[in-house]
């Protein structure tokens, strides 16, 4: 039950609706726990019980952590300051250790059901490669859907607990319900504790406002998946399961089609899903901000997947920077190496853990994880360079805001993203590599005007479709980027430009969405990460 299929948009999401709207208020958190549930169990049967699991393990850290804050306070009493500290620190510690063990906890679940024959698989590789004989047995393990987004979240709430900034949650109906929010199950965004709990759990009314401005949303996250993403999808099978076929032009179009692709299918998703938590008063965060408009790889990924990027930079980016290993190198670097060197080894040191943890979490492959340290070297350059580049645009007289200087950032930043996104896509790092190389071979522009492209599964009239579906979503990018309509949005608009805006969204779906004869219905991305 994808959030783009019938089902969903005109069975499931109105019954849970009507049903939460009958239910008292106090009880309205059940119904859309039970119903997050449901979901879940629909796609992924009884491997449901690992999200009840992980939501009473998270729970008990959780009381465990804040029932040792109380043995602290009443520990402390009545001991002078030094003593006070003392037995605090000690506490500290054990709170520690008990962080860990439910990080361990949760990571090592995720770790053998998504790792395990990945593992097992280069172990005996390597096995066999020194001549022995011993070997891993490889196992069907069944995923349960979602897991590295729901398993992100317990991870965060239990270290906002730990440091303090959350109190923890007596009841445990509230972190499940945080953890098994129906739209969030899939696909994310990826929320902190502190920015959705209250409100799911406040089980306020639906109004007309809501349904409405969720409603547009729905829209336009279907306009993206439907017309555009599940076109391109059939362009961007054939020539990556089979690009021993092809080479020069044609791997050029199909890098750029499926970072495309996988833009409006993952965008368009979070509009759905956003949508869908709008219409029961839920404000989601936000995953996406115009990412096609960034100067940089760095101001990419605070565009793109923020709620990764947020939930990277403050759980691992930010406890790593400040840990032991940095200031031992930092006070090492500061007196022997200078400060260029010393601020170089102390990005690296924080950068690479968030970026191969960023490629791990993608799935079990080479190709992601050559995906994150592809990023880790194109941001560390950027750190590496910026002293040098600073000089030449300053001897040069170049004016960074102007705009052909901003065009030439955002065409090279386009680069390194298509590039990226071939390896990502590409079946392995292996074919990712012969892809790539492949690029620059015959380079024949002709191709995309000779009738080759025609014969992928796609006629004119899906490529004039695409087309025209990009700049009407790029024109709404660069309106959301100057910020033209303001925070009211389309409500800003008179009301008959603001209805035919709707029609015409509804009217694009159903007439121009790929689906029906000669389409296959297009499985959301992110959802089997």
């Amino acid at each position: 039950m994808a959030y783009h299929t019938s089902i969903y948009l005109f069975v499931f999401l109105p019954v849970v609706l009507l049903v939460y709207q009958l239910t008292p208020k106090k009880l309205r958190w059940m119904t859309l726990l039970l119903s997050g549930y449901v979901f879940f169990w629909t796609i992924s049967g009884k491997l449901v019980l690992y999200l009840i699991g992980t939501t009473l393990f998270t729970h008990y850290i959780g009381v465990w952590m804040s029932w040792m804050k109380l043995q602290c306070e009443t520990a402390v009493s009545g001991l002078t300051k030094e003593e006070s500290s003392i037995v605090k620190k000690r506490y500290k510690q054990k709170e520690k250790w008990i962080l860990i063990g439910g990080i361990l906890g949760l990571l090592l679940a995720l770790a053998y059901l998504k790792y395990y024959n990945f593992f097992a698989k280069n172990i005996n590789a390597i096995i066999g490669a020194w001549g022995g004989s011993y070997a891993l047995q490889t196992k069907e393990l069944l995923l349960p859907i979602g897991i590295s987004f729901y398993t992100l979240q317990a991870i965060g709430y239990m270290a906002d607990v730990y440091w303090g900034k959350l109190k923890v949650e007596q009841h445990p109906g509230k972190l499940a319900l945080f953890l098994g929010f129906f739209p969030q199950i899939m696909e994310g965004p990826i929320s902190m504790y502190s920015q959705t709990a209250d409100a799911l759990w406040q089980g306020a009314p639906i109004t007309g406002e809501n349904l409405s401005k969720g409603s547009v949303r729905i829209l336009w996250g279907l306009f993206k998946k439907m017309i555009i993403a599940d076109r391109l999808y059939v362009f961007v099978q054939a020539i990556f399961e089979h690009y021993e076929m092809y080479h020069g032009v044609m791997i050029a179009a199909a890098a750029v089609a499926y970072t495309v692709q996988l833009y409006m299918e993952f965008s368009g998703c979070m509009d759905i899903i956003i949508g869908s938590g709008r219409m029961f008063g839920i404000t989601l965060p936000e995953n996406f901000r115009q990412p096609f408009a960034s100067r940089s790889a760095a101001e990419f990924w605070r565009r793109w997947h923020i709620t990764l990027g947020v939930w990277f930079k403050t759980y691992v980016f930010y406890p790593v920077s400040v840990s032991g290993l940095v200031k031992r190198w930092n006070k090492f670097g500061r007196k022997h190496l200078g400060k260029y060197l010393t601020k170089l080894g102390v990005s690296a040191l924080s950068l690479f853990p968030v970026w191969i943890c960023n490629g791990l979490w993608h799935g079990a492959r080479w190709s992601y994880i050559f995906y994150g340290m592809y990023y880790f070297v194109i941001l560390l350059g950027g750190i590496a360079i910026e002293p040098v580049r600073n000089k030449v645009l300053d001897a040069c007289h170049i004016n960074e805001n102007a705009w052909y200087f901003r065009l030439i950032q955002i065409l090279k930043t386009w680069m390194i993203i298509f590039t990226g996104e071939l390896f990502f896509r590409a079946n392995g790092l292996r074919a990712g590599i012969s892809m790539f190389f492949s690029m620059f071979r015959n380079f024949e522009l002709q191709r995309l005007w000779d009738g080759t492209m025609l014969t992928f599964g796609l006629d004119q009239a899906d490529y004039l479709v695409v087309v025209v579906g990009c700049v009407v979503v790029a024109i709404v990018g660069m309106m959301k980027e100057r910020n033209l309509l303001g925070e009211a949005g389309l409500q800003k608009l008179c009301l008959p430009m603001r209805w035919a805006i709707y029609y015409g969204l509804i009217l694009a779906v159903v007439i121009l969405g790929a689906y029906g004869i000669g389409y296959q219905q297009v499985d959301m991305i992110y959802a089997g990460f």
